[in-house]
């Protein structure tokens, strides 16, 4: 892969990264506070809803970091490396963890009936976005796996 297209991505991550804590940090809160005052019904699970989009933040930067670790391998031209497969790793369980989480916040959303339809859509798609991701990164972890066997075989025959 070329040196400007990993810069690229590399950017798009860190831009991507720099977004999100920053909604996080600065819309979030607003947010939720408005949220609170327009439904003083469900004003109670205003903190519970925040510390559960903040926990998720946290392997969903960590999934970002791995990533920036696996353009830095493929741009040494070290893409075949256990440290990748271990990046690769990393990035399904950040992104099954996400998964985890939201199932979670759906399932305490729906039993305080605070599970708005619009609130729902969002977070199945937020599901099956880190759903998808996760697989994703299972099929390239096996991949770059068995790539990597069989270029130490190679290497070995030689």
């Amino acid at each position: 892969m070329k040196r400007g297209t990993t810069t690229f991505l590399k950017v798009a991550i860190v831009v991507i990264g720099f977004l999100v804590l920053a909604l996080c940090l600065f819309l979030l809160p607003r947010l939720a506070g408005y949220t609170a005052e327009t439904y003083p019904e469900f004003a109670y699970l205003r903190y519970p809803v925040l510390a559960g989009m903040y926990v998720t933040l946290i392997p969903f930067l960590f999934a970002l970091y791995q990533s920036l670790k696996l353009l830095h391998h493929i741009e040494n031209k070290d893409a075949f490396s256990e440290s990748a497969v271990i990046a690769l790793k990393q990035i399904k369980h950040c992104a099954a963890v996400i998964v985890i989480i939201y199932v979670m916040g759906m399932i305490f959303l729906g039993t305080q009936s605070a599970l708005h339809p619009g609130i729902a859509l969002i977070g199945l798609a937020i599901i099956f976005a880190a759903f998808i991701i996760s697989l994703f990164a299972a099929v390239l972890q096996e991949l770059l796996r068995s790539a990597l066997e069989i270029k130490t075989e190679h290497d070995l025959t030689v």
